[in-house]
């Protein structure tokens, strides 16, 4: 798994140590897959042509203790193949197009979800945990990549976006008292 990219190695290395709780433990592991383009949010996992309505609900609003996707699909799997096979179903559709400092250059956040319960068969008690493997859109200049029109709007909105994440990252280095990830849809994801 040496050279596989962080996608394969999470989805063998989360069904690897998931095995050894089978016996003890009832397993679901779920996933979402959702891109963040010009500040809309849009589910990877349906076509591209759907409408869905996308919400954000955070934690403190949500049954499960966790932010969740009002709207997205979210899909059951049963092995890190199935697991992968989502991740490259999504991926077909994501956003890009090329500009003067990238030849295919994407042009979206893409946020991969993956929520495993754990639920012990003897006591029912169960755990959750969540994982968020996020794929930034890169920032560009731009004055150097020569975007204008459509691409100029997406240019400012991951600008807009990456600028929000590094606030976040700045508050939380600093440890300052007020954590501003409620201020964009990306920060809230994650």
């Amino acid at each position: 798994h040496e050279n596989q990219g962080i996608m394969p190695r999470t989805a063998h290395e989360i069904f690897n140590k998931l095995q050894s709780r089978a016996s003890s433990h009832r397993i679901e592991v779920s996933a979402s897959m959702l891109e963040l383009y010009t500040d809309k949010l849009r589910d990877l996992l349906v076509a591209k042509d759907d409408p869905s309505d996308l919400k954000i609900r955070l934690a403190e609003h949500t049954e499960s203790g966790l932010v969740e996707v009002d709207g997205a699909l979210v899909e059951h799997i049963g092995s890190a193949e199935e697991l992968l096979e989502v991740f490259d179903r999504g991926s077909k559709g994501r956003a890009s197009s090329s500009t003067k400092m990238n030849a295919e250059s994407s042009r979206s956040h893409l946020i991969v979800t993956i929520v495993i319960t754990l639920q012990n068969k003897r006591t029912g008690k169960a755990i959750r945990g969540k994982l968020t493997l996020v794929d930034l859109a890169g920032s560009e200049r731009v004055s150097k990549s020569g975007a204008t029109g459509h691409q100029l709007k997406e240019a400012q909105s991951i600008n807009k976006s990456l600028s929000a994440l590094g606030d976040v990252i700045g508050a939380l280095t600093s440890q300052k008292s007020h954590i501003p990830y409620r201020n964009h849809p990306l920060t809230m994801l994650m």
